[in-house]
């Protein structure tokens, strides 16, 4: 959700045009759902106004000062790769790839891409 947070505020930040960050919307709109579900079900609805506080605060203290931002931006592929790292840990470990498919991780690659190549052209922001 962090990393979603930074995408859209860095797009906003310099002004690029809406259809390279159209998604981030609904994606940020899906997480904090999912996370509001998983608060309640767990029953630790108690910190979710501690973490709309947070991200509602990080949203405003990125634009301060644009090293934020861009320091931010930077951190978000770190952020990531730690993410994956984590989740190819626990299935190393687990040794059960059963939640896992090909498919899943093959569209997710190619999302991937595809973002990282249509903000390069609309952009030109390497």
């Amino acid at each position: 959700l962090f990393s979603f947070l930074v995408f859209l505020r860095y797009q906003i930040y310099y002004g690029y045009p809406l259809q390279t960050y159209l998604e981030y919307p609904i994606i940020i709109a899906q997480d904090v759902i999912l996370l509001l579900f998983i608060l309640r079900f767990s029953g630790n609805m108690k910190r979710a106004l501690f973490y709309a506080v947070t991200f509602w605060g990080g949203w405003y203290m990125l634009t301060l000062w644009k090293w934020i931002i861009d320091l931010a931006m930077n951190l978000c592929t770190l952020i990531s790769a730690a993410s994956k790292l984590a989740q190819l840990q626990c299935l190393w470990q687990t040794k059960d790839a059963g939640q896992v498919s090909a498919l899943t991780w093959s569209m997710s690659a190619y999302t991937c891409a595809t973002r990282i190549l249509t903000t390069v052209m609309t952009t030109n922001d390497l």
